[in-house]
């Protein structure tokens, strides 16, 4: 009776720990999965990022607000041994973006980005902010300068405005990559290539041979990875 009541119990914890890892999915685009090896938390980021400005219901987006927290409770989480990022994004908001980028960059424990179909715009910061970044070989990057929508004053402190936000986001992919910075730029302000649009597209095994992005690789070799940072650490303590 004993042995039965207990299966009931775990059985309906387990299904609480479905439930919930399920739930987690869809409210958070996220999830954390536990083996031998050690427990991962996947954070997916896609579509647009959305920033101060709620984006219509139609239009897919990671929120930051949502993003944030979530990573300082898995950087203070005794649980979580790894981070995990897929990203998918056309870009969105430059601010959030960089604080989302940021979070990642400063955080201790080991991390690895995977960008899978596309890392455009604000983006690649967001690729760049994990200790070791794959990228699919038929994944694609687009590279260009800072664009602002609505009212802009046609006056000097806006041009410079603008350089002082392209200036921030060029020293931190060059801070959390191998690619030069002369070689960013020159890809950024590039015409002839993006219609009606100034800057560039790159894909995966260009983004390596830059030094953009680590590695070429998939989800299996993302993983493979994270397990072997997280042994190193394990080792170390």
């Amino acid at each position: 009776m004993d042995e039965t009541r207990q299966r009931q119990e775990t059985g309906g914890e387990d299904a609480e720990e479905r439930d919930s890892r399920q739930q987690q999915i869809v409210d958070m685009g996220s999830a954390t999965i536990k083996t031998e090896k050690g427990t991962i938390h996947t954070l997916t980021i896609v579509g647009q990022i959305e920033g101060h400005q709620i984006l219509p219901p139609t239009s897919k987006s990671t929120k930051y607000e949502h993003v944030m927290p979530l990573l300082a409770s898995v950087e203070e989480s005794d649980e979580v041994d790894g981070l995990l990022i897929l990203l998918n994004t056309v870009g969105g908001d430059i601010e959030a973006g960089l604080a989302i980028s940021e979070l990642i960059s400063s955080m201790r424990k080991p991390t690895v980005s995977l960008v899978l179909g596309g890392g455009h715009s604000i983006g690649v910061p967001l690729a760049v902010s994990a200790k070791v970044s794959f990228i699919a070989p038929s994944a694609a990057m687009t590279i260009h300068p800072v664009r602002l929508s609505g009212t802009v004053i046609g006056v000097s402190q806006t041009f410079n405005y603008f350089e002082r936000i392209q200036d921030r986001i060029i020293t931190f992919v060059t801070r959390n990559s191998r690619v030069k910075r002369e070689d960013f730029t020159k890809l950024m302000l590039q015409t002839g290539e993006l219609a009606a649009d100034i800057g560039s597209v790159i894909y995966g095994e260009q983004a390596v041979q830059l030094g953009l992005i680590d590695r070429i690789g998939g989800l299996a070799d993302a993983l493979e990875c994270l397990h072997g940072m997280i042994e190193e650490e394990r080792r170390e303590k």
